[in-house]
């Protein structure tokens, strides 16, 4: 079995699973920060980051490399990506500034042809992280605790290059799904392009002239393959121009609210679904904020829907595309948050909406800049995983955190990506434009009804159960109710579904989000430990309350529809 301390997985994994070229050559291993050796791309703040020092507010990162004999081929332009650094970074490469980039989440490039050298090349990534909330920056903290975590800082995804021809690269795709066709979008300067699908009968081709086109089923002769978590199928395709050649995947799937016997239902592929979720917070113990290896990303997958989960809701932290790409490949569901900036106040955002003061209208925390710089980071986190249909729905602002104009923060999403839900107040503080009622239930069972739109429990649970030997620190104590046994655990959660889910289905309840996957840091709520050793509830049962929960749903379905 690989050594997955040693980051080579990160190495090997193709970071952009969608947009697929030949043409790659791994920048990720060791690097030099502030005179010291770092593991890229793990975070400085990481263990398997190697990194001994204190993660000063400056970082200077460098980088000496030297292109493959051929690499660019009959190309002539070379091509740098980051997946991620955090939160200000300037990016030189011999000495000559390529791109600067702000914000901690998103990826960006640069076209480096003209820094080049023969030979060796000196990059180096001058990054700024002060933890400024003016940009998104999710669960981080300077003083972690509770449900506040280390700050991770600097390069925290892989680093990339990749050659292209100079006239004719295929720039970026966008596909939009139905049940019977596509429709995708090309972005390229070439005057046409062939594209080609994989189908079970072989290859559908054809040469197109125009940029966007549409895939009717019907006329590849081939009955329509829709993706589903149980069967979730994907097409492969390519895209050629006479000088490139990208290869891409898609799913054909719809998620849509329909009015059916008079209720409103959350429906995949035109059925109703219920979003048997669980919190997703997307930290490791050893990596921070990457796992050790991408395939760790499947193998949580797979330990959620062990547990008869179907969703995943990813919270406040947008990942590598190995996530979503995992995600695609399993068929697990994923909600996904924007990463919010601004103020939270613990008293004003989580205290008193605990004790049913949960109506204020939206309001403005800190002024213009915040707002400019969480608007145009929602619409770069819509363009960037637009393609991916394991997405589902997205939550724009979560427990009152740094909300203001929330009604026109979920009208622009939904201009800009139709073919997701919006849950645009997680929680509380709602205004008028969500596609859910969205409540969260921490400290009582309680049956809850349905209002004219669905309803999403989109928190609830988080009960404490704490492993000796597999605590991230000794003190870690944080959650909603103290269990001190698998059996004990097992039985509250059931409890909790039993309690007040089930019956709540049969009012209108749509989805449900247990709190949470893991344990984090000082929180120890997690259906697994930190280091992902040991599973803290009984498998057969939650198998079985899932279980439980589907016939609820189906009949609750059944009734509504007959009547």
């Amino acid at each position: 079995m690989r050594d997955r301390r040693d980051g080579r997985g990160w190495q090997e994994e193709y970071p952009r699973p969608q947009m697929r070229r030949d043409s790659f050559f791994s920048l990720n291993g060791i690097w030099s920060l502030n005179g010291r050796p770092v593991r890229v791309p793990f975070p400085p703040e990481a263990a398997l980051s190697g990194y001994a020092e204190p993660v000063e507010e400056y970082l200077v990162y460098k980088k000496t490399f030297t292109l493959p004999d051929g690499f660019t081929g009959r190309t002539k332009r070379v091509l740098l990506h980051f997946g991620a650094v955090d939160q200000l970074a300037r990016v030189m490469l011999n000495g000559r500034e390529v791109v600067r980039h702000a914000g901690g989440y998103l990826p960006f490039s640069a076209d480096i042809t003209d820094a080049l050298c023969p030979g060796e090349n000196r990059l180096r990534v001058d990054v700024i992280d002060k933890l400024s909330h003016d940009y998104p920056y999710g669960k981080q903290s300077k003083k972690p605790g509770g449900m506040w975590y280390t700050p991770v800082s600097g390069i925290w995804q892989s680093v990339w290059l990749e050659a292209v021809p100079e006239r004719g690269a295929v720039s970026g795709l966008r596909v939009t799904p139905g049940l019977y066709g596509i429709d995708l979008e090309v972005d390229t300067d070439a005057p046409e392009y062939r594209l080609t699908v994989s189908l079970a009968s072989g290859p559908f081709a054809f040469t197109c002239r125009e940029k966007r086109v549409h895939i009717d089923w019907k006329e590849t002769g081939e009955a329509p393959h829709c993706w589903t978590p149980e069967d979730p199928f994907l097409y492969s395709f390519t895209v050629e121009t006479d000088t490139d050649r990208v290869e891409s995947y898609f799913a054909l799937r719809t998620v849509e609210i329909r009015r059916l016997g008079g209720k409103q239902w959350i429906c995949l592929n035109g059925r109703p679904v219920f979003l048997h979720g669980v919190l997703d917070q997307g930290y490791f113990a050893d990596g921070h904020y990457l796992p050790g290896e991408p395939d760790e990303y499947t193998r949580d997958i797979r330990r959620m829907r062990e547990l008869g989960f179907c969703l995943l809701r990813k919270h406040v932290k947008i990942e590598p595309e190995a996530f979503y790409y995992a995600c695609d490949r399993e068929g697990m569901l994923v909600w996904q948050d924007m990463v919010n900036n601004g103020g939270f106040c613990w008293l004003m955002d989580t205290a008193l909406p605990n004790l049913g003061f949960q109506k204020r209208p939206d309001r403005l925390p800190g002024g213009r800049r915040r707002k400019r710089i969480f608007e145009r980071h929602l619409r770069d986190t819509l363009a960037h995983l637009y393609n991916h249909p394991c997405i589902v729905g997205y939550t724009i602002f979560n427990e009152g955190w740094g909300q203001f104009d929330s009604d026109r923060m979920a009208g622009i999403a939904k201009e800009m990506d139709a073919t997701r839900l919006y849950d645009a107040t997680s929680g509380w503080f709602s205004q008028k434009k969500s596609d859910v009622d969205s409540i969260h239930a921490y400290f009582r069972n309680r049956v809850i009804k349905a209002g004219k739109k669905p309803l999403f429990l989109s928190e609830c649970g988080g009960y404490v159960r704490k492993i000796s030997g597999h605590l991230y620190r000794e003190d870690a104590k944080y959650g909603y109710g103290k269990t001190d046994s698998k059996i004990a655990l097992t039985k509250r959660i059931s409890a909790l579904y039993r309690e007040m889910v089930i019956p709540s289905i049969f009012n209108g309840l749509c989805g449900c989000v247990y709190t949470q996957l893991s344990d984090v840091e000082g929180e120890v709520n997690g259906l697994y430990t930190y280091d992902r050793q040991v599973c803290k509830v009984d498998i057969e049962t939650m198998q079985a309350l899932a279980g439980e929960i589907r016939r609820a749903f189906s009949k609750a379905v059944a009734e509504r529809t007959e009547s």
